[in-house]
């Protein structure tokens, strides 16, 4: 079964709300944050650190994509975007999804990557199990 994290973007927020675009180059950043990473440790880190190529389903560019795991421990992690109503506000948020072909590297890479956005972009954090993390400034 799929399972699923959201990154909520509340008031306190970085952002209002991110477009698939912007979380593509979200992740180039943080490609790019780790190739920096590797130069001063003098170590391909990046291959380590982000081992999954962008996909997209030709007809779905607008909706979803997803990362296709380049080594045998990593298969895939799909990104989407979406709005939803708490108490009548509007809650846009960022889904990061496991599938049923997602292995424990692709789990642990998740986590990773959600905490990053959601570190980053002061946002709510909805992990995969259920628990959730508060980087946004609450009072």
């Amino acid at each position: 079964m799929a399972q699923s994290a959201y990154i909520k973007f509340v008031q306190g927020s970085a952002v209002e709300r991110l477009s698939l675009n912007e979380v593509k180059d979200r992740l180039h950043r943080y490609c790019e944050q780790t190739a920096k990473t590797g130069e001063q440790l003098d170590w391909n880190y990046t291959e380590a650190a982000f081992p999954y190529t962008v996909e997209t389903k030709p007809g779905e560019e607008d909706r979803w994509f997803y990362l296709k795991g380049t080594a045998p421990q990593y298969k895939f992690i799909l990104f989407g975007v979406g709005e939803r109503t708490d108490h009548e506000i509007s809650v846009p948020y960022v889904q990061v999804v496991l599938t049923d072909e997602s292995t424990h590297g692709d789990k642990a890479k998740a986590n990773e990557l959600c905490k990053y956005f959601a570190k980053h972009l002061l946002a709510e954090l909805t992990l995969f199990n259920g628990r959730t993390i508060y980087y946004n400034p609450r009072k």
